[in-house]
């Protein structure tokens, strides 16, 4: 590798010079662990998210990228933890009162948004999805929040936000952004991945409200638990088994729809089904803010 020939290791340009450094830096700490060292990488290059959490999972990965291209050698692997996302239970069942509910909107007000993700409510939340949403419950990566919404005492609802998908053609022309814009700024979309309304939940025009209300509450919450803004929502909605009348109501836009390939497909014939892609702006100046940077 020389200065002619930079690597580049998520969207990061890494020089001969960067090389050297990380070099530097395992020969200065000879009985550091893997970790240690890429926590240490972290605070030298100052590499954090927008929160101010130290970047460290990004950096072991490029260490161990450079280590797998004898650029670098790493120390031994010390210790192999066990992999929460490949050994996976079930959410447990959490009784809930399924009496039905059939009533005016206007009787279950002030409904509630409690954000319940690392809270004793989360089990609550995992096991209604995993009971009662078509797609069940599946366990989010990256930046995500979960709603349960109140009305009277009782559970009603079910919100599931996550980072948005980082390729999908329909929202990207929609949006406008360069390549280079959506890599920047990709974090500034959240995806709404599973919104359910409790099957004995039976409220005229309750799905739409929710989702407006939604639109209003998420924002304050995203920025404080993640140091940044949201300026755009999105969704898929299954054709085969929904309208979407409900975020049509609350003012969510038709995108376009998936080429039914998936994340990383190996070929371009369609593995999954086809869904709408709809999405919802959060300030008059979205195209312009996604564009920046």
């Amino acid at each position: 590798m020389d200065e002619d020939t930079p690597l580049a290791y998520r969207h990061r340009v890494i020089t001969a010079a960067d090389v050297a450094f990380i070099r530097a830096l395992i020969a200065a700490h000879p009985t550091a662990s893997r970790r240690a060292l890429s926590t240490k990488l972290c605070e030298a290059w100052h590499w954090v998210q927008p929160n101010g959490v130290p970047r460290d999972m990004v950096a072991r990965g490029l260490m161990l990228f450079l280590h797998r291209a004898g650029l670098i050698t790493l120390p031994p692997v010390r210790h192999v933890p066990p992999n929460p996302l490949a050994d996976r239970h079930p959410p447990a069942r959490v009784p809930v009162d399924p009496q039905p509910v059939h009533a005016r909107l206007a009787d279950l007000r002030p409904l509630e948004f409690r954000e319940v993700r690392r809270t004793p409510d989360e089990a609550l939340f995992n096991s209604l999805l995993a009971q009662h949403h078509y797609l069940g419950y599946t366990q989010p990566v990256g930046e995500q929040l979960k709603y349960l919404v109140y009305g009277g005492g009782r559970p009603l609802a079910c919100f599931a936000w996550a980072s948005a998908p980082r390729h999908l053609g329909c929202r990207d022309r929609f949006l406008g952004w360069s390549a280079a814009a959506r890599r920047r700024n990709i974090r500034y979309l959240a995806y709404n991945s599973r919104f359910l309304i409790l099957p004995w939940v039976q409220v005229p025009h309750l799905a739409s409200h929710l989702l407006s209300r939604m639109a209003r509450v998420l924002p304050g919450d995203w920025a404080r638990r993640y140091g940044h803004p949201v300026y755009f929502l999105e969704t898929f909605v299954d054709p085969a088994r929904f309208r979407g009348t409900c975020y049509r109501a609350a003012n969510w836009i038709r995108l376009g729809v998936t080429t039914g390939r998936g994340k990383d497909a190996p070929s371009k014939r369609p593995a999954h089904p086809i869904k709408e892609v709809l999405g919802y702006p959060l300030t008059p100046h979205f195209r312009q803010l996604l564009a920046e940077g």
